[in-house]
């Protein structure tokens, strides 16, 4: 399954899960009801919630503290490591896709922001869509987005060794903050919001 349709499938489940959750009211017993059947219901409904919890021993419970460690291509064919957020403080990892529209409409403005970043601060692209070195559709499509957006920093083509965290993103654009040891820090951005984007990285440099 491409990681672009992975992304699709799985905001469809979190919002199927939604809308099940939205739709199960607890239904008032009826009258024939004895206490003891509500008591079985519920030692039922019980067993079941310590069974789900005892399936999930052992698995991750959540969103990842690290970035893993990789080795994946970028546009222009360089490669490119978990080395990259040695390099500054603070890393802006921006999660999108080339068939995502709000992801291609916040970019020229990504463009510009990472022109005017100050040096302990960088911006990387991360792209969902592109299955290899053979999928020169996208990867060209991806370059024309970029350069007629104007945004000139590194964007790198996902791959296996960042499925730790490509697996809990559930929609783009995702955008995460990296700093210099590889920690995720703060809280994942869902959806276009370079504003919001912006206030946390000057909060997070005023604390440092």
């Amino acid at each position: 399954m491409r990681r672009k349709d992975r992304i699709r499938c799985l905001a469809g489940i979190m919002l199927g899960v939604a809308l099940s959750a939205a739709g199960c009211g607890k239904t008032p017993a009826k009258d024939t009801d004895s206490v003891e059947d509500q008591r079985v219901a519920v030692s039922e409904a019980e067993r079941n919630e310590a069974e789900r919890k005892e399936d999930q021993t052992g698995a991750e419970t959540g969103f990842p503290s690290q970035m893993p460690s990789f080795s994946a291509k970028d546009l222009d064919g360089n490669t490119v490591t978990e080395d990259i957020f040695a390099e500054k403080d603070l890393t802006v990892v921006n999660i999108w896709g080339t068939f995502c529209n709000p992801c291609v409409a916040e970019m020229p403005e990504l463009g510009e922001w990472a022109a005017s970043m100050p040096d302990n601060v960088q911006i990387i692209g991360l792209i969902v869509d592109i299955a290899g070195d053979e999928d020169t559709k996208h990867h060209n499509l991806a370059v024309t987005i970029t350069e007629k957006a104007g945004a000139e920093f590194t964007h790198i083509i996902a791959n296996e060794d960042l499925d730790p965290v490509m697996r809990w993103i559930v929609g783009v654009p995702t955008t995460l903050f990296v700093d210099k040891e590889g920690n995720l820090v703060g809280e994942p951005v869902v959806g276009a919001d370079v504003d919001g984007y912006k206030t946390f990285v000057e909060e997070y440099l005023n604390g440092l």
